[in-house]
This record gives structure tokens, sequence and C-alpha cells, in this order.
């Protein structure tokens, strides 16, 4: 798969996808990266610790946060992605669920979409996407936990997100999908997802795992949001194990080290 003109290899490989924040109320880093000279000063800090696609952001997706206009996010993040791309040899993802804020985005000169609501929130999304080209991630996600089979219908739900894919023309090789972890779930239902990950691949794309820092990793430890980054790691090697082509983390360096050492067991050295 291309990506910002990068050649990701699809099997055999993690690469990591490193958050950059650019809102007020972030779950994790909230104001940390929202002033443009911060956001950029974090970009090149994530550069330098190895990251392979920066994911930019200007709304808290966070349980209860607060819904911004389209105008508002447009102004967050389109500074930010016009000055990392400008600055720097880097693939950029946009994390937004709303086709005017995508084309805004695509304007700007990112190289992948990221929608949480995986094509179903805005209705114009897929249509945005197909027109651009671009590769994107969709991920899993309902308004309610109501499952009658959970995996079953995890996975029906990423088919029924591919069905609105192809009806639009996004290639099947541009596509893809994140299993949704702090999403429309219990604690339970997040920790059986990491586990049967597997699982997902009957569906012939590659799979983004996206767990720093959430809440799963929380509840188990019963840590605070600052101290989670061992139990991140964790869920990590497990995204490694299980084949994912993606990480999207916010610990750059350590999470790479997790990946180079479960990568070197797995190959036995070789």
């Amino acid at each position: 798969m291309i990506i910002g003109g990068k050649n990701f290899v699809e099997k055999g490989h993690t690469y990591v996808c490193g958050i950059l924040n650019v809102t007020p109320d972030s779950f994790s880093d909230g104001g940390k990266w929202s002033t443009l000279d911060s956001a950029l000063s974090h970009a090149e800090e994530m550069i330098e610790e190895g990251v392979d696609l920066i994911d930019i952001g200007g709304e808290s997706t966070r349980p209860g946060y607060q819904l911004l206009s389209e105008e508002e996010e447009i102004r967050r993040v389109v500074p930010v992605i016009e000055a990392v791309k400008r600055r720097f040899d880097i693939p950029v993802s946009l994390d937004t669920y709303k086709a005017a804020v995508a084309k805004a985005g695509i304007d700007a000169g990112i190289d992948l979409v990221n929608d949480i609501w995986g094509l179903k929130y805005d209705g114009k999304m897929a249509e945005v996407i197909a027109k651009s080209g671009l590769p994107c991630c969709l991920m899993h996600n309902r308004r309610e936990k109501d499952y009658t089979n959970f995996m079953q219908d995890v996975a029906a739900d990423l088919a029924g997100t591919l069905h609105l894919a192809q009806l639009e023309g996004i290639e099947d090789g541009k596509i893809i999908l994140d299993p949704g972890v702090g999403f429309a779930k219990t604690y339970e239902q997040n920790l059986e997802v990491i586990n049967r990950l597997e699982e997902l691949h009957i569906l012939g794309c590659p799979i983004l795992l996206g767990t720093s820092r959430k809440s799963v990793i929380g509840l188990t430890l019963d840590l605070p949001v600052q101290d989670r980054l061992e139990g991140t790691l964790a869920t990590t090697v497990i995204g490694v194990m299980k084949g994912c082509m993606f990480v999207r983390v916010h610990d750059v360096k350590e999470n790479k080290r997790a990946i180079q050492m479960t990568e070197a067991i797995l190959r036995g050295g070789v």
C-alpha cells in the first residue's frame, strides 16, 4: 500500500502511527500540542523516534467529548497539516469522520483519511475519499453495544463498511480496518477484540490497532492515563503477533522498540 509516496508492506511488519492531537480536550494529552509551534515540535520529535505515519486530529473522541463544528475542526487541523507537510517528509493522516473536514484535509495535503465511524456517520465521506484516490483507515463503531455474537457482529459491521466503500468506488487495496478498541464496547469486549484480532483478517484488509493509553488499560492495571505505557506496550506486542499492519500510539520510541524486539523473536533472529 502506498501512503504519502512511501510503500508500506501489508504483511510481516508492523508500522507505528503516531498521534498528534491538536485539541484542548484530548483524554491523554489535551492542549499539549494545540499551538502550531508545539504541534510541529512534537511531530519532529516523533519523526526522530522513528514514526512511520503521523495522525492529526482536531476533535477529541474521548467519552463525553464536545462535538465540534466543521469550521472549528478545519481551523484547528489545516494549518498543522500544511506546516507538517511543508517541513517534513512524512506521511500524514487526518482523524475525522466529517466529509467537509476530510475534503479540507485532502486539499491541505493529507495522505490518508482515518474515519472512526467507518463511513457510517457522514453519508458523503465515502464519496470524498473515493474522489481523492487516497487510502483510508475505517474503524468499527456503533451507537449501542447491542451485540448478539460479539466478534461475528464486529466482522459483519466492518463488512458493511467495506460494502459502503465499494459502492462509492474506494479501491479494496486502499482500505485499512480498525477494530475500534474503546468504542461501543464493554471492558470485556475490548479485551476480547484484542485477543481475537486475527479473526478479522478474513475481511482481506490490513488491520490498525489503536489502544494507546485507553481505558481498557487503565481498568486492567488500575492506573491513570499518564501511567499506561507498559500496558500499551503489551497490546502492541499482541498486535504484532496477530499480524497488525499499524499500531496507533502516543509513545513512538517505546512502541517502536517493542515492535522491533517482538518481530526479531518471531523471525527467530533471521
